[in-house]
């Protein structure tokens, strides 16, 4: 299997839960204006492991290139990580600290179709307390929303 990452919409934080305001495309002549307040949406999907995680933290990177500095990371469509996908979600959470950015991950409770699968394997490292985790998008980009616990 092999891994997608998708850049899906910038999304508003506008503390509504629905999502924001702001979505549209991040890319093409028709782009609307990024605002500070506005997420980067990775969602990945498929397999995290020593040969797909490269394009992941290229990904993160590309995104980073363009001034954003507020990412979330929807990994609820990865069947499997390895350590090296951990390490790659480490990197990223080193690189937003630098340049006082933000790094929400999505990682649903239930199921490994679901996602469940990387948050057994970062609370098995014991990482995932590193991490401000959420359900899904709407609640990661809410201003107002609580990160699950660890």
């Amino acid at each position: 299997m092999t891994l997608k990452v998708t850049h899906v919409t910038d999304v508003t934080g506008d503390g509504s839960g629905a999502g924001g305001t702001g979505r549209g495309s991040a890319d093409g002549p028709g782009a609307p204006r990024r605002r500070e307040d506005e997420w980067a949406v990775l969602r990945v999907s498929g397999e995290l492991d020593l040969v797909t995680s490269p394009a992941l933290r290229q990904s993160v990177h590309d995104v980073v290139a363009t001034g954003r500095h507020s990412i979330v990371l929807d990994l609820s469509g990865v069947v499997f990580c390895d350590s090296s996908g951990v390490g790659v979600l480490i990197a990223a959470r080193r690189l937003m600290r630098s340049c006082r950015g933000r790094l929400r991950l999505i990682l649903p409770a239930g199921g490994a179709a679901d996602g469940s699968h990387v948050n057994r394997v970062l609370g098995a490292l014991g990482v995932r307390r590193l991490f401000d985790v959420y359900p899904d998008v709407d609640a990661a980009v809410d201003e107002e929303s609580r990160p699950l616990s660890a």
